[in-house]
């Protein structure tokens, strides 16, 4: 099981509780209050974690405050050393960490794993990549700036912020903790997790293997809760420095109330894809059902809606239907391409899109079938704009095509949306291609491939409603440090004689 062996330590064995992580150590919280974790599968309990309260929570703040100043101080070959041994503690043991993934969000055997490896992987290459960036500053002269002598010479280097709070989603709580657990610590912070509540589980698992490296008390701390009960309080706490969020609508308003500190948000997409008369059809039906319908839709970089030129939409849509054929559906467990939701509100709110759009006259290619969280795939043709599904972001095996009559038509319905992550183009004409790419409002532009956010080190950022600030490990190194100049001021002019 996932909680013997090196595991054994984070869970209660009495109360068959999982334990929050602050101060290095394992622990129960006063509250003597669990929070449930549902199996999206069973619907039943798979799980219970510790119900923190405030005080606990301002506690580990706290400590992650003194723990941050020493670490400050450490070298950064030493950080890098320490995040280079989590990552292969993490990769040693993806099994059991996979597992509560199976079991918390019903993701994919397969995919879990694959999750766990990439999460490893990212670890070690930002370590690298901070001992290359942070181990640079800049050196500055005064006499490049009009009416001025080479009298000052300025030092820059990148700073740490302080204490970061980090914040996953569900659908990858542990490869979304851990991009932003690895640039803020070797950046030189402290970080507070506060991990979603499906997938809990595996996020205090992940943190076990930073405990396990050695990395000293107090730098990296896990509270568990509802948001209902500490989510504010973390968000607005004093002591945090900087918030790095994943998820949805719940970003804009920690935006609006955490005050004068630096923000990272990815807050969810309706992404577009745009398909043109001269696309490659087999390519694009081919990148729509995967990117449409891997891990049942469940991504913020889900193909989310097409938006394909009516002159080849219906031999697209076959193409498409052909391949949506193929999925199988099932348990997470069997590897099944479309598994259940992650929760029954999910599925209640997929439910009532998929409705809507059949009271207006969409085209279903399958007929809609629900069991439980469980959801089978389905296309809809002929969605209009009237339509929710052609605006609201399902987060489920759903997916809606609407046909255009131009590409203006298509670049006007993706720019009319309050969302801008990511969206695509399948054309075969590269001047098509970038120019429409530069119409889009969205962060990304992915051209004859579908919307994803790797690799990990390349730069994912939205627009509008879709977030603020970059991330990707460089992105996110930066923004987890600030500038600090040292200038020195020469008694007279000094230039260089060469």
């Amino acid at each position: 099981m996932a909680s013997t062996g090196v595991f054994a330590d984070i869970i209660d064995e009495e109360d068959r509780v999982f334990k929050y992580y602050s101060d290095g150590e394992w622990k129960k919280s006063s509250s003597r209050k669990s929070v449930s974790i549902i199996n999206p599968t069973t619907r039943s309990v798979q799980f219970r974690v510790q119900a923190c309260t405030q005080e606990e929570v301002n506690k580990t703040i706290e400590i992650a405050k003194v723990a941050q100043k020493s670490w400050a101080k450490t070298p950064l070959w030493k950080r890098a050393e320490l995040l280079h041994k989590a990552a292969a503690i993490l990769k040693e043991h993806k099994n059991p960490i996979a597992e509560c993934l199976v079991k918390e969000i019903a993701k994919p055997a397969k995919d879990a794993v694959t999750e766990v490896v990439r999460s490893g992987d990212l670890v070690s290459y930002c370590a690298e990549e901070g001992v290359r960036i942070l181990g640079e500053g800049k050196f500055l002269v005064s006499d490049s700036f009009p009416g001025n002598e080479r009298t000052k010479y300025c030092l820059t280097s990148k700073i740490p912020l302080g204490v970061v709070l980090a914040i996953p989603p569900f659908n990858y709580p542990v490869n979304l903790a851990v991009s932003k657990i690895a640039p803020a610590i070797i950046a030189g912070n402290s970080l507070v997790l506060k991990p979603p509540t499906q997938g809990a589980v595996a996020a205090l698992h992940m943190v076990h293997c930073f405990h396990l490296a050695g990395f000293p008390k107090g730098l990296i701390s896990c509270v568990t809760g509802k948001g209902s009960e500490i989510g504010d309080f973390l968000t607005m706490h004093p002591g945090v420095n900087c918030i790095s969020f994943t998820g949805g609508d719940t970003g804009i308003a920690i935006s609006k109330k955490a005050g004068m500190i630096p923000l990272q948000m990815e807050l969810g997409g309706k992404d577009a894809c745009i398909v043109l008369e001269d696309a490659d059809l087999d390519l694009a039906a081919a990148n729509i059902v995967k990117g449409g319908f891997s891990y049942s839709g469940q991504r913020c970089t889900a193909v989310k809606v097409v938006l394909v030129m009516e002159f080849v939409a219906d031999t697209l849509v076959q193409k498409v239907n052909a391949e949506v054929a193929k999925l199988t559906v099932g348990p997470p467990e069997d590897d099944c391409d479309i598994t259940p939701v992650v929760t029954e509100s999910s599925a209640n709110f997929i439910e009532g899109l998929v409705m809507d759009a059949k009271q207006k006259g969409a085209t279903f290619y399958q007929e809609y079938k629900r069991d439980g969280n469980l959801i089978w795939p389905l296309l809809l043709d002929n969605v209009r704009p009237d339509m929710r599904i052609a605006w609201e972001e399902p987060f489920g095996p759903v997916l809606p095509v609407i046909r255009i009559s131009s590409v203006e038509e298509g670049i006007n319905h993706c720019n009319a949306s309050n969302f801008g992550l990511q969206g695509c183009v399948f054309t075969r004409d590269i001047n098509k291609a970038i120019l429409i790419s530069d119409a889009m409002e969205t962060g990304t532009v992915q051209i004859n491939s579908a919307p994803a956010r790797g690799p990990d080190h390349f730069p994912f950022q939205g627009l509008k409603d879709s977030g603020v600030g970059s991330q990707g490990i460089t992105n996110s190194i930066n923004m987890m440090t600030k500038v600090k100049s040292v200038v020195i001021n020469l008694p007279t002019p000094s230039y260089t004689m060469g």
